[in-house]
């Protein structure tokens, strides 16, 4: 049964605090996902910088000044509380909070929150519930622990980049950071919504550690089921799924644009090279070496010979996984996502994703803008139980900061 009030169901996290010590990307996207489905996510923030994607590659003609788009897609639905945690008043605050907390997610180098003493045994000293999270790069032991890194650092020590791109090129980037959001933000969300599962069931919390290179390896079923079965990885863009057989691949179009082709079932395939007039290559699916780049030779010539538009139409209602790559901006007018109401709109003019799942029924809305540093922490410091005066007090003395 779905809970409700006077009839209308709650989000399905409704009632679940966070305190969300994280920053820039992995970690606040990680919270986004609690926060959009009902988890009321705190931002606890220093009173110097904050959170700084607010203003990393904000667009000088941004709606609001000094606010990045991006962090205001991602940091929708939370409140900040900005505070000094190495002061006595500010870490008696944040543990005043931490008792009743259901989650507890950070994501700094390890030892640091040891240091600020708001580590997993100190909340768990007076919360023994408590779902704690640590998000870093490489995990909390191992020779790697201590070192920084980013998503093409993760990349790069699983073996990612080595075997991404094209045949005889060089490794190739995404524009996803495949680590830190798929890998780190989805991961941690994953195992929270686990322990938090346990939690309620026996009433004991979990510490959890997540590591975005160990995610990213994890991810990596293919190159691991070559090396067991064939005892070697294939080249870059000479494996399955970067170039290594004719029937999964991208080609180039008369006008330079580009079709994805996955016709990977014996069905498709067949569905192609008939629709294509090719009936002679049905026997090269998986061609492999000469025979191989012949058969991509033969694809890329017919591709050439008509547009991206016109491929696009032509393969409109045939069944056999050929499709037009679409830039960014043609993806987010795309008449699928439209249809799935997968970009919002918000009062500003700005646009942002709805989450990628459906609930039914449904309960996602956006009921708080991205906040401002400290936007909230009046509110915040009265529900951990401080008087007006004493929040004046600690404002005043640069322990909190509010910007309200």
């Amino acid at each position: 049964m779905t809970a409700s009030i006077a009839g209308s169901p709650l989000p399905a996290l409704s009632g679940i605090r966070v305190l969300d010590l994280t920053r820039l990307l992995p970690g606040p996207m990680c919270t986004l996902y609690l926060a959009d489905m009902g988890a009321d996510v705190i931002k606890v923030e220093d009173t110097g910088a904050g959170d700084y994607a607010r203003s990393l590659a904000a667009s000088p003609n941004a709606t609001t000044p000094a606010m990045s788009a991006w962090y205001r897609a991602i940091n929708r639905n939370k409140r900040s509380l900005a505070l000094d945690l190495k002061t006595v008043e500010g870490h008696a605050a944040f543990m005043a909070l931490a008792r009743d907390a259901d989650v507890v997610v950070e994501g700094f180098r390890p030892g640091v929150v040891t240091t600020l003493r708001v580590d997993d045994d100190a909340v768990r000293a007076v919360n023994p519930r408590v779902v704690y999270c640590s998000l870093s790069g490489y995990g909390q032991t191992g020779p790697r622990a201590l070192a920084a890194g980013h998503d093409v650092n993760y990349l790069g020590y699983a073996g990612v980049l080595d075997h991404t791109g094209e045949r005889g090129g060089r490794p190739a980037l995404a524009s996803l950071q495949i680590a830190d959001v798929l890998g780190g933000a989805a991961t941690a969300a994953i195992a929270i919504l686990g322990a938090l599962l346990g939690a309620q069931r026996t009433g004991a919390g979990r510490y959890i550690d997540v590591a975005m290179a160990d995610a990213v390896l994890a991810h990596e079923i293919f190159p691991l089921g070559a090396l067991q079965d064939a005892g070697v990885v294939p080249p870059r863009g000479e494996d399955l799924l970067t170039g290594g057989v004719p029937c999964y691949g991208v080609y180039e179009t008369q006008d330079g644009g580009f079709l994805a082709v996955g016709a990977l079932e014996p069905k498709f395939w067949r569905t192609l090279c008939e629709t294509l007039d090719r009936q002679d290559l049905v026997p090269l699916q998986f061609a492999a070496g000469d025979a191989g780049a012949r058969v991509r030779e033969a694809l890329t010539m017919v591709f050439s010979q008509q547009t991206r538009a016109e491929w696009a139409r032509r393969f409109a209602n045939v069944d056999c996984c050929v499709t037009p790559v679409l830039t960014f901006a043609e993806a987010l007018a795309d008449p699928q996502f439209v249809a799935r109401a997968m970009v919002i709109e918000r009062p500003d003019g700005s646009r942002q994703y709805a989450p990628p799942y459906r609930f039914s029924p449904d309960t996602f809305s956006v009921t708080r803008d991205a906040p401002r540093h400290g936007e909230h922490t009046r509110e915040l410091l009265r529900e951990a139980g401080c008087a007006k005066a004493e929040i004046d007090r600690m404002i005043d003395a640069g322990i909190a900061r509010s910007d309200s």
